[in-house]
């Protein structure tokens, strides 16, 4: 995404519109107009989109936008709906990133708690993802979290997704758990599948990759099928 390895953190100009509590309504149609430009620059008509997290509200986007460019779609410990008011935290770690130009607002997503998967408990998986967020840009921090705040509503969305879709939940999701993810799934009807994580969080690819891959493998085949 923008902001992170080694693609800059958008300005305002890049980013349309900027609320006046410092949000992007208009940021997250330009990133998916920006990923369609970047299929059809390499020659393809079409792909299998995935997302996780904030990478779901992407490619549910996507489709909205250009349904035409979608083969198959992921959505992965996400949801349609945006934050309403709800959000505001991700604001206030927009301004502490960029106030404190540091990526500390954001370590605890490193750091167990009560409730979370044996995994995100391992120091594997602690030592993995302190080294990933240490090395994110603070400004592309602030920068995605001001897009996802102004994200414009999705939900019903995925619902007219008339291509095979694979939805994926970690049981121990705070967000993003079977209750609301399954629930999803039969809403989209028949094109979708349901792969409910035991022991996963909200990090579903890294705390079970071999889980997501499997689910990945038979959208894929059924994409082609």
């Amino acid at each position: 995404m923008p902001g992170s390895g080694e693609s800059p953190a958008p300005g305002d100009k890049a980013s349309g519109r900027r609320a006046a509590n410092g949000s992007y309504p208009d940021a997250l149609d330009r990133m998916a107009e920006s990923y369609v430009d970047l299929l059809y620059r390499n020659g393809y008509e079409k792909a299998v989109w995935a997302g996780l997290s904030m990478g779901g509200y992407l490619v549910t986007d996507l489709y909205r936008l250009h349904p035409e460019t979608v083969a198959g779609v992921a959505l992965c410990d996400t949801m349609a709906s945006s934050d309403g008011v709800g959000g505001e935290p991700r604001l206030e770690t927009s301004d502490a990133c960029e106030r404190t130009g540091s990526v500390e607002p954001v370590m605890h997503f490193a750091q167990p708690a009560d409730g979370d998967s044996t995994i995100k408990k391992t120091p594997e998986f602690i030592e993995t993802m302190t080294a990933w967020i240490r090395d994110q840009n603070p400004a592309g921090l602030a920068w995605r979290q001001r897009m996802t705040y102004g994200r414009p509503e999705l939900a019903g969305v995925p619902e007219t997704m008339d291509v095979p879709v694979a939805v994926v939940s970690g049981e121990l999701d705070p967000t993003s758990n079977p209750s609301v993810m399954r629930p999803l799934a039969e809403r989209i009807g028949a094109n979708a599948t349901f792969t409910a994580i035991a022991d996963c969080g909200h990090f579903s690819a890294v705390e079970h990759p071999d889980v997501v891959a499997a689910a990945l493998v038979d959208l894929v085949k059924r994409v082609v099928a």
